[in-house]
């Protein structure tokens, strides 16, 4: 499920939200010995969580786009998670994602939730990059037609 509003120019850039739903089960290999997730699983969760968000917007996969696209990545330059209710192997939780952009930076919101009840709560802020001529990556800003991808 996808779910959108409108963007708004300001001063930095196009501000857009775009939101994205999914499912995800968690198994055996997320889970310690009592069978609840380990808490880094979580962050691989909304790690991929993000990518899907771009891959539902552009209509490409994240390998896709370091082809396609003027896209060296989006590191992650911050984040912060909040850990309310534990989950454990074998339930399907539910991520809600939504992100909103600035000129080359963006932020991203993760939900995580099992039957309705928020059990971990995420945000991570993003940088657009492309490498330089000597290969470090650079900040910069998100193009236009991802931006408009996420406007429609």
């Amino acid at each position: 499920m996808t779910g959108m509003k409108p963007g708004i120019l300001a001063d930095e850039g196009i501000v857009t939200t775009f939101s994205n739903t999914r499912t995800v089960r968690i198994e055996w290999g997320d889970c310690d010995p009592a069978g609840i997730i380990f808490y880094p699983r979580y962050f691989e969760i909304f790690d991929a969580s993000t990518a899907m968000l771009f891959e539902r917007a552009l209509g490409m996969t994240k390998f896709q786009m370091f082809k396609q696209l003027e896209f060296g990545g989006f590191p992650l330059v911050r984040t912060r998670a909040r850990f309310l209710r534990p989950t454990r192997f074998g339930d399907d939780v539910t991520v809600n994602s939504s992100v909103t952009f600035g000129r080359s930076s963006f932020d991203v919101e993760h939900q995580l939730s099992l039957n309705g009840n928020a059990c971990v709560e995420c945000s991570e802020k993003r940088v657009w990059v492309l490498r330089d001529a000597s290969g470090r990556l650079k900040s910069h800003p998100v193009p236009q037609a991802v931006l408009s991808k996420f406007q429609k």
